[in-house]
């Protein structure tokens, strides 16, 4: 069974490609939203709990994620930050945690190499290794996407939640890809159902619009923390209003 009483946690994502941020709707139009670093630094500033940057381009094009970025992230803010992106093997994790990340998170390779999770938990523990998970439901039920989204798995969501905890994940990233970057709200169903069936925290992604959808995300969807990226990058939501709102709507939030 899993814990509610922890403050739940608001994440901006800063989706990272060619050193610079960018956000697209359905990860395929992308716009740019400023730089990583003082992107980052500002919200950390502001209130946010913890970064998510993902280097976008890594896994399609086989590129590692770029290390001097995350090591420029780690001097310049203090709040838990994960690296994701092109992780490919226990060397990768090495180097990204060596460079100041706190977590990283994997999808493509852990589908791949499902053994990829115990050993990152092994060597470094669970609270590093975070899973994301990227799913759609379709119309026999909801199933994993990799290649961003791209290639369908036979892998179903549920399924797959249940294995990458019990191989030692600490958390899941889940990202609705029928959501995303819509704005219409996140996958609470989805979620609620996540976050009965394992004992790590959940992460929800793709369908923020406004504050009422976090407020579903948590008291819907059960979610531990929630996640976004264009509605804190151009100024849609403010992380201090979102949080005194939450608070009002009596969910446990760090202000």
């Amino acid at each position: 069974m899993r814990i509610n009483g922890l403050a739940k946690r608001i994440v901006p994502c800063l989706d990272v490609k060619n050193g610079e941020t960018v956000k697209g709707t359905n990860f395929v139009n992308l716009r740019k939203a400023g730089d990583p670093v003082e992107l980052g630094k500002a919200y950390s500033e502001a209130g946010a709990d913890e970064l998510v940057y993902l280097d976008i381009t890594a896994s399609f094009e086989g590129r590692k994620t770029f290390t001097n970025l995350v090591t420029r992230v780690a001097r310049e803010i203090n709040i838990p930050f994960t690296v994701g992106g092109g992780i490919e093997a226990i060397d990768d994790v090495e180097r990204l945690l060596y460079a100041g990340a706190d977590k990283v998170s994997i999808n493509s390779a852990a589908i791949r190499h499902p053994e990829f999770i115990d050993e990152i938990a092994n060597k470094f523990g669970s609270q590093v290794c975070v899973c994301a998970i990227d799913a759609r439901l379709d119309e026999d039920g909801w199933y994993c996407y990799i290649k961003g989204g791209r290639e369908r798995t036979e892998l179903s969501l549920f399924d797959w939640a249940k294995e990458v905890t019990d191989r030692g994940a600490g958390e899941i990233l889940f990202t609705s890809m029928d959501h995303d970057g819509v704005k219409q709200g996140f996958a609470n169903e989805a979620l609620a159902k996540l976050a009965e069936l394992v004992p790590v925290p959940i992460i929800a992604s793709g369908g923020a619009g406004k504050k009422e959808h976090y407020r579903d995300a948590f008291l819907l969807g059960k979610a531990d923390a929630a996640l976004a990226a264009s509605v804190f990058h151009f100024g849609e939501i403010y992380i201090p209003t979102l949080k005194t709102y939450l608070k009002d709507e009596g969910i446990n939030v760090r202000i």
